[in-house]
């Protein structure tokens, strides 16, 4: 895909890629602006339940307003693939700054309160995000901490969420990564936010300690 363009967005690099997807750095040609460009694996391209789960991703995180997690520009679709437009955050993730060893205790700290300021925006707007890991947070030059990837996100139908009530999901169903998941979570119980603040707090401990 490299050197081709998909609608007004040209694609330059492939950044990386998991289980579900495909991540690019591409420039928007209209715009004059870089961006990432998030595409369903070709295995999955036509799955019914990959293609939701890639739009409910775009949903989750368009809700969102928070300098700590990355802006969601537009979906679209070519030749049979969805994608998802994004901000493209320079930089590397928490996961590979761990590489080279636990942090500085000033630095966990100040990437801490960053990721725990965007959790709070996405539960006050009745989102889990389920799938908190230092791979999913990236730190820029300056510092700033973005949280990355709404596709295991949970949107809750009442909107808003009830940080006194419990909420639930699909019982049953296990999704996430494991070594960062939380107890009910790994179980297939019902989850809230609650089990992010678990899985930050796995995160915050690698931070400080360079090990899980």
């Amino acid at each position: 895909m490299i050197g081709t363009t998909v609608q007004h967005y040209r694609i330059v690099e492939r950044l990386g890629a998991g289980g579900m997807g495909e991540v690019y750095r591409a420039d928007d040609l209209r715009l004059g602006r870089p961006v990432a460009l998030k595409f369903l694996t070709p295995s999955l391209k036509s799955d019914p339940e990959s293609r939701a789960r890639l739009l409910n991703e775009a949903r989750a995180a368009s809700l969102l307003r928070s300098p700590n997690i990355a802006v969601t520009y537009d979906i679209g679709e070519s030749d049979g693939a969805d994608f998802i437009a994004m901000e493209y955050v320079d930089g590397e993730t928490l996961a590979a700054r761990l590489a080279r060893g636990p942090v500085p205790i000033r630095e966990a700290i100040q990437a801490g309160i960053q990721v725990a300021d965007a959790l709070d925006e996405a539960h006050s707007r009745g989102i889990i995000h389920r799938d908190i890991k230092s791979a999913n947070l990236m730190r820029t030059e300056r510092g700033l901490i973005k949280v990355l990837d709404f596709g295991l996100a949970k949107i809750l139908p009442q909107g808003a969420l009830d940080v006194t009530k419990p909420q639930m999901t699909v019982a049953g169903m296990v999704i996430g990564t494991v070594s960062y998941m939380a107890p009910e979570q790994a179980l297939g119980k019902v989850v809230d936010h609650r089990s992010d603040l678990f899985s930050f707090g796995i995160v915050l401990f690698e931070l400080l300690t360079g090990r899980m």
